[in-house]
């Protein structure tokens, strides 16, 4: 299957490239999205200096996607990184993890566990009011500030309405592999509401909720109410592979526009209950009679998130654009001891596990110049980050901190201007630079250079280099775990890792009549880290010491080519992309290999309309390629970096949507990962750390799985 794919992802470069010598030969055009990542003002993809790719709200309901996670897997140079035993999903761009990815709604970066705007767990980022979606690879300091080393994702969500009224209501179920079963709660099961409303001739209001049950993926144990345990049997275990969980979204909007100000005020609120259901199972007698039970736990997630943002004149000359945001992240832990038989929980009082309170504010002036060859945007950016941790969280009690909660406060002011200038008509240079105030670390600076070059018959071509770079977050800084057999700790003293990003990227757009155009694009990008920290072994007397160090220098480069076809009622997309990537860890007990490691993705989707049935039937497909890195390998005699392969993967989803009664319902049915990925191998041990030569399996998804989704629209 995997050659087939690849045979004919070639075949479809291929004809791209044929294409990529002709002409136009007609003088239609078809008006360009227009984006606002990066941008001194919102401008079309084709006047941007960066690089931005675009993924339309028509691509994520052809997916039927339920969250971030499920839209994100089918694109180049993107993997997602699930974590069952946790529940959660974060993104890793060009081999570095969720660190180094900035994810932002409406340009303002999200709250997670760890600090703001990175490592966001994306199966928390709901779909049901966004617009489109905006990506830009490579270090984007500047404009964004600390974190953004690999790129950024901005999440652009819906502030108006095409009539006056506006009523969408959703159901969807969907099997969680082969389990599915709603009179047995087996399955996922999601609802949703969504109301927007034109208010006179500068008003609009919208307001919606959205509930998403998935019961979780019990493949080879036993479920909530198993007993028959056994320790050194999978088989035999109780709890479920993929955690079960509720969550719950509210968004409400407010946007007052009149002339050129525009003002809005968003407020989320997010509530998530993942129950644990341990795999152990003991028992005692009570009055006679045997009953099982085990310690379980159920972890509870709010989010609050406010966002304020005006847009204006200044002394009827500048354009100002200025947010202000307050989030919260609360997790709590209910512990008690479950009773198989009765369903009689005892428990234990609900502790705040862990909090991330963050205050948030940037603004830009621009628009200084009436001539309009140049302009110039000067900006500013205040975090004030409150990070939490109870004591009963047992992970960050150093000796001085037994019995005592964590709470550790940082902070940073910044200022940054850019200026695009623009030579001629065809021609635009963007510099860029930023200063950070830091209160915990060294201040920080970084800096970029844009180029976009615009010739004849539809060929373009780009060229940044950018410096950013990254603070340690509260994990790698205040982590303590050190008992009889483990050895954890963080760092107080890390210094922020910098990175430094190279792109080069042509595209050439070929349109030959009203209806068949092709996009080629071919773009190389080089990323360089310096400083990276890693958790290494620092000691190996008496036991194993990890230690949060900055040792590790990371390299990267890249080579990527994307295509698309648009003939009649079809459209379909194709792309590559091969990586190299190069770490250096050298923690002074062990030193790694620092060659380059090779990895590749093709993806491929295809969207085809039947006007006269009101469907669209769609496909997509991406291959993942074999990933490789170096782990140590946790031995107390011979500490060193062991090669740890995982083996390549793809995944391939399907669906039909159709619409009814002019357009009032939607309906869509598909099926996700029909190539039923469930897990994929990989040479590393299962105990985390490479001892052997040996193999495991580690999971990836949850199988092959159905949906349909209904939809129903009442406009007016």
């Amino acid at each position: 299957m995997q050659i087939r794919t690849i045979a004919l992802t070639s075949l479809f470069i291929f004809s791209g490239y044929a294409a990529f010598a002709q002409t136009d030969t007609i003088a239609a055009t078809k008006l360009d999205e227009v984006v606002v990542t990066g941008q001194i003002e919102p401008q079309s993809i084709k006047k941007s200096v960066f690089n931005v790719r675009v993924i339309s709200r028509a691509d994520i309901q052809r997916q039927a996607a339920n969250n971030l996670a499920d839209v994100l897997n089918q694109y180049l140079n993107i993997m997602i990184s699930p974590n069952a035993a946790e529940g959660r999903s974060t993104v890793s761009m060009f081999g570095l993890n969720g660190n180094y990815t900035k994810i932002l709604v409406d340009n303002v970066p999200l709250v997670s566990d760890t600090g703001l705007g990175n490592n966001i767990d994306l199966t928390q980022i709901n779909l049901d009011d966004i617009d489109h979606i905006e990506i830009i690879e490579g270090a984007m300091g500047v404009t964004h500030g600390a974190n953004a080393v690999n790129g950024i994702i901005n999440i652009i969500t819906r502030k108006n309405a095409a009539r006056k009224w506006e009523i969408n209501t959703t159901l969807q179920e969907e099997s969680i592999g082969k389990e599915y079963e709603p009179a047995a709660n087996k399955g996922r099961h999601i609802q949703s509401i969504r109301i927007a409303h034109n208010i006179g001739q500068n008003w609009y209001a919208a307001i919606g909720a959205n509930r998403n049950d998935f019961t979780g993926f019990k493949d080879q144990r036993g479920g909530r109410d198993f007993t028959d345990y056994d320790p050194l049997d999978l088989q035999h275990q109780r709890g479920y592979s993929w955690l079960p969980k509720e969550q719950i979204f509210t968004n409400a909007l407010i946007r007052y526009q009149k002339g050129s100000t525009r003002l809005f005020y968003k407020f989320e609120y997010f509530n998530e209950d993942i129950d644990f259901y341990n795999p152990v199972v003991n028992s005692e007698i009570i009055n006679s009679s045997k009953y099982f039970w085990s310690q379980d736990r159920k972890y509870n997630t709010q989010k609050i998130f406010n966002h304020l943002n005006a847009v204006g004149k200044l002394f009827g000359k500048l354009d100002y654009n200025i947010s202000g945001s307050y989030q919260k992240q609360q997790r709590n832990l209910d512990e008690f001891r479950y009773y198989i038989q009765t369903g009689q929980k005892i428990s234990n009082p609900r502790i705040k596990y862990q909090e991330t309170e963050v205050l948030y504010s940037t603004g830009t002036l621009s628009n200084f110049f009436k001539n309009k060859t140049a302009d110039l945007q000067i900006g500013y950016e205040a975090v004030n980050t409150n990070g939490y941790s109870s004591s009963l969280s047992g992970d960050f009690n150093s000796p001085d901190q037994v019995g005592k909660d964590l709470k550790k406060r940082i902070e940073n002011y910044d200022i940054f201007a850019a200026s695009e200038i623009k030579v001629n008509e065809r021609f635009s240079v963007r510099p860029g630079a930023r200063y950070s105030f830091q209160s915990k670390f060294d201040d920080q600076w970084a800096a970029s250079l844009g180029l976009r070059q615009l010739y004849d018959n539809g060929f373009e071509a780009r060229a940044s280099y950018g410096r950013s770079y990254r603070t340690p977050i509260y994990d790698e800084l205040y982590t303590y775990f050190v008992d009889t057999n483990h050895n954890v700790q963080g760092n107080p003293d890390l210094k922020p890792e910098t990175g430094n990003s190279i792109e080069v990227n042509f595209k050439k757009v070929t349109n030959f009549d009203a209806d068949f155009s092709l996009t080629n694009a071919l773009s190389s990008s080089y990323l360089d880290v310096n400083d990276r920290i890693e958790m290494a072994v620092v000691a190996v007397v008496p036991n194993l010491q990890y230690k949060y160090i900055n040792i590790d220098k990371y390299k990267m480069w890249n080579l990527s080519t994307t295509h698309s076809v648009k003939y009649h009622n079809l459209e379909a997309k194709a792309g590559a992309t091969v990586a190299g990537i190069s770490r250096k860890i050298d923690s002074g007990i062990a030193v790694s290999d620092d060659k380059f490691l090779f990895t590749y993705q093709l993806n491929a989707n295809v969207a085809y309309t039947v006007p006269k049935w009101n469907t669209v039937f769609s496909a997509f497909y991406k291959l993942n390629g074999k990933q490789q890195q170096f782990v140590d390998n946790g031995s107390l005699t011979q500490p060193a970096y062991n090669l740890q392969k995982i083996q390549s993967f793809g995944l391939l989803d399907a669906s039909a949507r159709k619409s009814f009664f002019d357009k009032r319902l939607d309906a869509t049915i598909g099926a996700r990962n029909l190539l039923n990925v469930v897990t994929v191998r990989s040479n590393i041990a299962s105990g985390g750390t490479v001892h052997t030569a040996g193999t495991t399996d580690f999971l990836m998804g949850y199988g092959r799985s159905y949906f349909v989704k209904l939809t129903y629209n009442l406009n007016f």
